[in-house]
């Protein structure tokens, strides 16, 4: 049997197009060659590219995502989806990859968009008993009555795009006269923008991927932002944050944040590897969002978990292909 064409799907829409290059690339290039052929493909609007050395080489047949290459039509048998943002972890992408019947590497349609929306996910989950934030959710054109606000949420506030795959658009409010700009800057990003009561503590993400029978739980990272909370600068500058895996907590907290993470990971019905975000204040994790495309390059979270286990992120990605391919 010949080798598996895997399409490595970059790019996106959203203002994390960069970090999704440097993801997909990193993805791209540890991926086995023993048994995969891997393309990279770059989608941005309706422009989908197949690229080689950086450079465009074809067009992505949108019909039934083939292309030409040396005179040959190619059709992948698997898309590994790296876009974060939308349309690769909001649902769209799923849905296209769902009718042509290729199978992929993230969370299915319901999933990604329930996850993709942070303020149906908090509420979704708080009915399960999921520790976190009260939060309020304003719609681009909303009247924005901060007394209101500053009186249910109190202060500070975190002010974030509420339909997003990062850390753009966030704002750390203080004081009731910056609320205003901050949501019209959460607005910039998203039409939504969600505002949620600020939680003093430290910060912890968990990695996780189930693959059929099997749970791999990764180490527990913990996040010491050097600016004044975990921002867009501080996720992908390793200068502006100290991250530590595993992390410096109790085996007993540590098991406890684990479970967690397996428990939002079945109940949002998550496929692929998925991360989910945390604030630990006395004792409690307050659960912040869960990333179904989580970045990937060389310094990401997921590949420094994996690390720590003593696990190779190549045989972690062929376990995910391989899976995706039998079902």
């Amino acid at each position: 049997m010949g080798k598996i064409d895997i399409a490595v799907v970059a790019g996106g829409d959203s203002s994390e197009y960069i970090v999704s290059l440097k993801s997909s690339a990193n993805v791209f290039n540890v991926l086995d060659r023993n048994k995969f052929n891997p393309w990279l493909i770059l989608m941005k609007g309706d422009e989908w590219k197949l690229m080689k050395d950086d450079q465009p080489v074809a067009d992505i047949n949108k019909g039934d995502f083939s292309f030409v290459f040396e005179g040959k039509t190619i059709r992948p048998a698997f898309a590994y989806i790296m876009i974060h943002g939308t349309p690769g972890e909001n649902g769209i992408l799923q849905g296209y990859f769902d009718l042509l019947g290729i199978p992929y590497s993230t969370c299915g349609v319901a999933s990604s968009a329930l996850t993709f929306n942070k303020f149906f996910c908090n509420n979704y989950l708080r009915n399960f008993g999921i520790p976190m934030a009260e939060s309020v959710r304003l719609v681009e054109g909303d009247s924005i009555d901060t007394k209101t606000i500053v009186g249910k949420l109190g202060l500070p506030i975190f002010v974030k795009p509420n339909a997003g795959g990062s850390s753009f658009g966030i704002t750390k409010v203080k004081s009731e006269s910056e609320l205003e700009e901050a949501v019209r800057k959460a607005w910039t990003e998203s039409k939504e923008a969600i505002l949620e009561s600020f939680l003093e503590g430290a910060e912890f993400t968990s990695g996780l991927v189930k693959l059929g029978s099997r749970e791999i739980i990764f180490p527990v990272t913990e996040v010491l932002p050097k600016n004044e909370f975990f921002d867009f600068e501080a996720k992908y500058n390793a200068e502006k944050a100290t991250e530590i895996t595993p992390a410096r907590i109790s085996e007993e907290l540590t098991r406890k944040v684990q479970q967690l993470s397996s428990k939002i990971y079945d109940l949002c019905n998550c496929r692929g590897i998925v991360r989910v975000d945390y604030i630990l204040k006395d004792g409690v994790f307050y659960f912040l969002e869960v990333n179904t495309t989580p970045g990937m390059t060389a310094t990401s979270f997921i590949p420094q978990q994996i690390r720590a286990m003593g696990l190779e992120l190549k045989d972690v990605l062929s376990a995910i292909i391989e899976d995706g391919l039998q079902k």
